[in-house]
């Protein structure tokens, strides 16, 4: 029985620190993942790509967004509540990507209707698992809208 190729998503990652956007756009090539991935500096440029504003006029729509909650300019608790108010947003779905504990954060992050709460590892080779991992789970399990 042959299975249907797998589709390519765009996954827009939010994180202002270059050393953890790096981390995850080697993640992305250690593992080979077909994904395409955009990266975004803060919750404004976020929510510009996410709407087509300005200079993200031609940005694509992604599957997945991962997302730090600590970022200049609009937060991403701030972020997440703008994409789930959004009904042309809501179904992306939003995977909080952050070295935060707090049992705050999460507890906020989930009631803000995010999908998905990680903290990021601090390891480096533990690091590039998580994110394989997400990129298995929301790629290949989940089945995600058009």
């Amino acid at each position: 029985m042959n299975e249907a190729p797998l589709s390519v998503i765009d996954v827009l990652l939010v994180e202002d620190d270059p050393g953890d956007a790096l981390m995850t756009q080697e993640a992305f090539e250690h593992h080979k993942i077909r994904n395409q991935l955009h990266v975004v500096k803060d919750g404004v440029e976020a929510l510009e790509f996410l709407r087509r504003e300005g200079k993200y006029a031609d940005a694509p729509r992604p599957g997945l967004i991962l997302l730090d909650l600590n970022l200049p300019r609009k937060d991403g608790r701030e972020v997440l509540a703008e994409v789930k108010a959004d009904a042309e947003l809501r179904s992306i779905p939003v995977v909080v990507l952050t070295t935060s504990e707090a049992e705050e954060d999460v507890l906020r992050s989930y009631s803000l209707y995010a999908n998905a709460y990680v903290t990021k590892p601090v390891d480096f080779d533990r690091f590039i698992e998580v994110v394989r991992q997400i990129d298995d789970f929301f790629v290949t399990v989940v089945k995600l809208p058009r």
